[in-house]
């Protein structure tokens, strides 16, 4: 492979493979986790069973935001290991799953690695390195291993990640058709869901509403209740007008599913359509700073910009350096510029604005930011990077605060 992702033939219905922690996600199903815990008690001595169940309780702390959950996977791995240390390449995938959900992308890598050498013809362990590299802010290492997994098992975990690597890569319109074979190719409703979803959102990102509301709805009747379909409706209904329907629809979802993210985009569009209000979002964000702060643990993108823009700008730098120790990328890459541009460091935040821009990614939010960060330096090119972010996505003012110098 020479530089850029191939797809390959677009077979009609390839086999998918059991979905990695981070391609397609199970937002309500037990299923796979009650299963897993019935054969351990049933097979206790079997290997197999516990790096299944460590498996499914990864997923279930990734879907639920359980972090005892990975604690259970842990000594499932470790009781996997004790009955087979020898030639258990679950287990040694599941080390890479667990490292990774923990944000120790470096150990994650090492697993991945170990994992592919063992079985250089499986793709779970290319799945690990790939979630691994594209966190260090690998990416050509990331796209070698997507590549390696689409040649092997061309379903919905490959195409999904190819995808990602396309968009991030300023490719949007190839990845939009490696979303749809990961439509094409889902072997359940919850990888489904998560393709569908993934397609609104990057149609949202170009601009394009009608077909972001087509896969978003799409992603709501394969799992009803899909946060990210909510999530996606709630802002198609604020892009045409609908203010009042699209915050109520954020209040249904955050009272489910409080992620920043969604905080974040309810607030934002309280703030830049002119109401007060959001006492709620601003409470339970700044909780979570607090909390972030406190443990030492990862932290989520949102609340660096939340920090940024509506709390403590310094703390938005303090949680944005220690994220960076164990992330390098483009996306917190982009949060650390933003998060020194709110403090006025502004020579530094550029170094990270155009860090975020290396990979060429054509993301609405990163040139505004780089483009605000330019126009404080007084630089000709601020004025361009703010006006082809409106381009991109003339919506995006409707989730960010429209005082100057802002998001």
């Amino acid at each position: 492979m020479a530089g850029l992702l191939c797809l390959g033939p677009d077979a009609s219905r390839p086999q998918a493979t059991a979905v990695p922690s981070g391609t397609g996600a199970s937002y309500a199903d037990t299923g796979p986790r009650d299963a897993a815990r019935k054969r351990t008690g049933t097979y206790p001595d079997d290997p197999a069973a516990w790096a299944a169940l460590a498996r499914a309780e990864i997923e279930r702390a990734r879907t639920t935001h359980d972090a005892g959950r990975l604690d259970i996977a842990d000594k499932a791995l470790r009781r996997s290991l004790a009955l087979d240390g020898t030639d258990n390449y679950a287990a040694v995938a599941g080390q890479g799953l667990l490292a990774n959900a923990r944000h120790e992308f470096a150990q994650g890598r090492g697993y991945g690695l170990r994992a592919t050498r063992m079985a250089p013809d499986r793709a779970d362990g290319y799945a690990v390195l790939a979630d691994a590299e594209i966190q260090l802010g690998n990416y050509p290492q990331a796209r070698a291993a997507v590549q390696r997994m689409l040649d092997i098992s061309p379903a919905t975990a490959a195409y999904s990640r190819a995808a990602y690597d396309l968009e991030t890569a300023g490719r949007p319109e190839d990845a939009a058709i490696a979303l749809q074979r990961a439509v094409d190719s889902a072997a359940t409703q919850d990888e489904r869901g998560f393709a569908e979803a993934r397609s609104g959102d990057l149609a949202w990102s170009r601009g394009e509403v009608d077909q972001a509301e087509r896969h978003y709805r799409r992603a709501l009747v394969a799992v009803p209740g899909h946060p990210y379909g909510q999530a996606g409706i709630a802002r198609v209904t604020a892009a045409r007008g609908q203010t009042r329907g699209a915050l109520a629809l954020y209040a249904r979802l955050i009272e489910r599913t409080p992620l920043p993210q969604f905080l974040l985009e309810s607030l934002e569009l309280r703030v830049a359509t002119g109401d007060s209000r959001g006492g709620s979002e601003r409470a339970a964000l700044s909780a979570q700073v607090r909390m972030a702060r406190a443990d030492g643990g990862p932290v989520d993108p949102h609340l660096i910009l939340y920090a940024a823009d509506h709390g403590d700008p310094a703390a938005a730098v303090e949680l944005a350096r220690r994220e960076w120790e164990h992330t390098r990328s483009v996306i917190v890459a982009d949060a650390l510029g933003w998060a020194l541009h709110r403090v006025g460091r502004n020579a530094e935040a550029l170094a990270y604005a155009r860090r975020a821009a290396a990979t060429g990614w054509k993301n609405a939010l990163f040139l505004h930011h780089r483009g605000a960060i330019e126009q404080a330096l007084a630089m000709p090119e601020g004025s361009r990077h703010l006006s082809e972010a409106d381009a991109l996505n003339p919506h995006l003012s409707l989730y960010r605060p429209t005082k100057t110098g802002s998001r």
